[in-house]
């Protein structure tokens, strides 16, 4: 049986990974942290269900990071909320910074509800619900 400290490593890995690829415009490798037939729901937009179209909404224009304007996904206080050996649920605190050219501002402050299900050695998201906090972008 795995113990709480290798699930949450594991979890933190993937949630890392995500930002990480997320923040750089790689999609393909931001969509393979989901399982197949992963959800992404986010506030204000339709809910994207499968690898397919999370692909396609974060290869559009907008959704992309614009490389003369940095953005990075500041994640913490990562909390695992149920957990076993296959499946985990976890939620984190997560900022966005973005650069306008001359200094960073936070351009969201939110809260991740994940979904996680094991795939060999690694974490994958089955679900990824955002909730904005204090407003909505």
């Amino acid at each position: 049986m795995s113990t709480h400290a290798q699930v949450h490593s594991g979890i933190q890995a993937t949630i890392a990974a995500h930002a990480q690829a997320q923040d750089d415009g790689r999609v393909d490798d931001m969509v393979a942290l989901y399982w197949p037939d992963g959800v992404v729901e986010i506030p204000g937009f339709k809910t994207l269900e499968g690898a397919d179209a999370i692909r396609a909404a974060f290869s559009q224009p907008g959704w992309q990071p614009d490389p003369a304007k940095p953005q990075r996904h500041v994640v913490t206080n990562t909390v695992l909320t149920e957990w076993n050996d296959r499946t985990a649920k976890a939620t984190s605190d997560v900022i966005m910074l973005k650069h306008d050219g001359v200094g960073w501002s936070v351009a969201i402050v939110a809260r991740y509800h994940d979904q996680f299900e094991v795939s060999g050695e690694r974490w994958l998201l089955r679900r990824r619900s955002d909730e904005y906090i204090g407003f909505q972008p």
